[in-house]
């Protein structure tokens, strides 16, 4: 999802006293789509574990269907697997859900001159990335618009020494007028220039 564009004043937070903060929220993988793939890939995975154990064992263990009849090689070794591959997907789906990687938020300031950018990653030495710039560092704010099969819109801060940060998520676009509108409202909040690629 996009960034949800803030303007923070006294009334949204009671630590400011001015208008001078704008920050932009960025959402993680806390979201209902990867809920539902992190539980379709699991329970498929289980299913065919479940499958190739009662293959070898020659047991049901699944309530549906009478899977003890599968010979263990080759078939039952093949569902081992899959099903093995399966289960640590959906672990690494969950795990990446409860740890919320991607979520962020980006902050200018106006009163400091300083842009704050902020994501949180996996655990480990790295797991918080906070990048910071002064307003003096900014080029301009670019927006990169790929239409087609995979569209994209994206909000990069374009840096003096050509560096672009990504601004906005990557994963799922958003309207173009919506995304056209934060553009315009950063650039002038920032007062550099704006451009589109």
């Amino acid at each position: 999802m996009i960034s949800k564009f803030i303007s923070m004043s006294a009334t949204d937070n009671p630590t400011m006293n001015n208008e001078s903060l704008l920050r932009s929220y960025i959402t993680g993988s806390r979201r209902i789509s990867n809920i539902f793939w992190a539980v379709v890939v699991s329970l498929g995975g289980l299913g065919f574990f479940l499958t190739g154990l009662s293959s070898y064992f020659k047991t049901n263990l699944l309530i549906l269907s009478n899977s003890s009849t599968i010979s263990f090689i080759p078939q039952g070794v093949v569902l081992l697997f899959y099903g093995t591959i399966g289960l640590l997907i959906g672990l690494f789906l969950f795990l990446t859900i409860w740890w919320d990687i991607g979520f962020g938020y980006n902050e200018y300031d106006q009163k400091f001159k300083k842009i704050t950018i902020y994501r949180r990653s996996f655990p480990g030495p790295n797991r918080n990335l906070k990048l910071m710039f002064n307003f003096s560092e900014t080029k301009s704010i670019k927006v990169r618009i790929t239409e087609g099969l995979n569209p994209k819109r994206q909000l990069f801060l374009s840096l003096q020494d050509n560096r672009e940060i990504p601004l906005t998520a990557i994963d799922q676009p958003t309207a173009l007028d919506k995304i056209e509108k934060e553009a315009v409202a950063l650039a002038k909040f920032l007062g550099v220039n704006l451009e589109t690629e």
